[in-house]
């Protein structure tokens, strides 16, 4: 392909003539480890970052470690505002994600498995320019091919990260990038708040709304529905498409809502037409059996849109049917994930690393039964704040796929900003 007027071929891809390819070690000033820190999740003062607080250009804090409370860290090893910080250790496929930090928290510290990077102030214009090249797909790829290890633990060494490569715009270009993408960013960060003060304000009304009152009936979840046949095949045992769907517990556990429209799919299928198990009908609960903490103890979600799809319930899944409508549509996956039930469920789960409890346990569990219209209203109201949610997170989701594109653009020199 013939190349662009003012365009180059190199190492990394066809760049702008102007611009320049760098090794790592020529344009990094420092490469620093973190403490090797005992450290939970009792909260405490001190927040240690560890591998799995790094997502691709961000620190995720949904879960948090500290320092042990009789350590007192070394302030060497304390992240302040825009430090890029680089995953040494991890995964095959995580192992090499970079991620700056933007003062999340008042205070907190990186470990032994993290590496800060320092840049020359005469070659590189701000760590944020340096985050978005990190995460680019060619670096991406970079990273992936100096990795060793096996699947489950792979290492990144120094002596092989300084030799990665990457594309250097002039420093006017480079604070240029950074601030058009900074901005993106910062649009994308303002809807994300918004989608968590909308989902906590939810969280909150169905805990009032779903509490126990008066005039409401209290029955034993084994009055209400009738537990189905579910399979128990593993994900080696299926394949990626076919005629029968698979609800494993593992997509259980990654849906948000308290119902799931089977519109969305399913990621597994039956290999061939091996089922003699119940196939799911609208209204149906898909509960998982086993979680690895407490907070997905028996999660349940009710499924809807079933249409002419064959569906079954998978392996860790129970299939539980309101065969007598006690309850109306929408309201049994909210009533079974309610606080009153959640409560329930963690006094009677059972196990040391996975905890579940037993369909004959699940039997007698007790259920609020608000009389049907009050159930419809409820369930109104959720609903409503549902759609609101998801109106937003389809917005974000614009929004990044926006951004993406800005950065294939702007860090290969497809689209100049000077």
């Amino acid at each position: 392909m013939e190349l662009r007027e003012g365009y180059k071929n190199t190492e990394v891809g066809v760049i702008p003539e102007d611009w320049e390819v760098k090794c790592l070690d020529e344009i990094a000033e420092s490469f620093q480890l973190g403490g090797n820190y005992p450290n939970n999740e009792i909260e405490g003062n001190n927040v240690l970052i560890k591998m799995a607080n790094l997502g691709r250009g961000n620190v995720e804090l949904s879960k948090k470690y500290f320092i042990s409370s009789e350590i007192i860290p070394s302030e060497k090893d304390r992240v302040f505002y825009g430090d890029i910080l680089f995953n040494t250790r991890n995964t095959l496929d995580l192992v090499g994600k970079v991620a700056i930090w933007r003062d999340e928290l008042p205070r907190a510290y990186f470990n032994s498995n993290i590496m800060r990077i320092k840049f020359k102030e005469e070659e590189i214009s701000s760590n944020f320019f340096m985050n978005l090249i990190f995460n680019t797909r060619n670096s991406i790829y970079q990273l992936r091919g100096i990795a060793t290890g096996t699947t489950s633990v792979a290492a990144i060494y120094t002596r092989d990260l300084t030799k990665l490569l990457v594309p250097v715009p002039t420093k006017s270009e480079q604070t240029a990038i950074a601030t058009a993408l900074s901005d993106a960013d910062a649009l994308i960060n303002r809807l994300s708040t918004l989608i968590a003060k909308k989902s906590n304000i939810k969280q909150g009304a169905m805990q009032q709304l779903l509490k126990p009152k008066e005039g409401w009936e209290v029955k034993k979840l084994g009055e209400i529905f009738t537990f189905h046949s579910t399979a128990n095949y593993s994900k080696a045992e299926m394949d990626f498409d076919g005629e029968i769907g698979c609800m494993h517990y593992g997509l259980i556990h990654a849906i948000s809502n308290t119902v799931y429209s089977l519109e969305n799919g399913v990621k597994y299928f039956l290999k061939g037409n091996k089922t003699d198990y119940e196939t799911i009908k609208d209204g149906d609960i898909i509960m998982v059996d086993a979680s690895e903490d407490y907070d997905g103890i028996n999660k349940s979600v009710e499924v809807f849109a079933v249409g002419n799809r064959k569906l079954i319930a998978g392996l860790h899944t129970y299939l539980m049917r309101d065969e007598k409508s006690l309850l109306v549509n929408s309201f049994r996956g909210l009533i079974l994930n309610s606080t009153f039930v959640k409560n329930q469920l963690i006094k009677l789960a059972v196990g040391m690393k996975v905890y579940g409890v037993s369909k004959t346990q699940l039997t007698e569990v007790l259920i609020p039964v608000p009389p049907k219209e009050e159930q419809t209203r409820i369930a109104t109201i959720l609903s409503d704040m549902d759609a609101e949610i998801q109106a937003l997170e389809t917005k974000l989701e614009k929004y990044r796929k926006i951004k993406l594109g800005m950065m294939q653009n702007l860090l290969t020199g497809k689209i100049r900003l000077v």
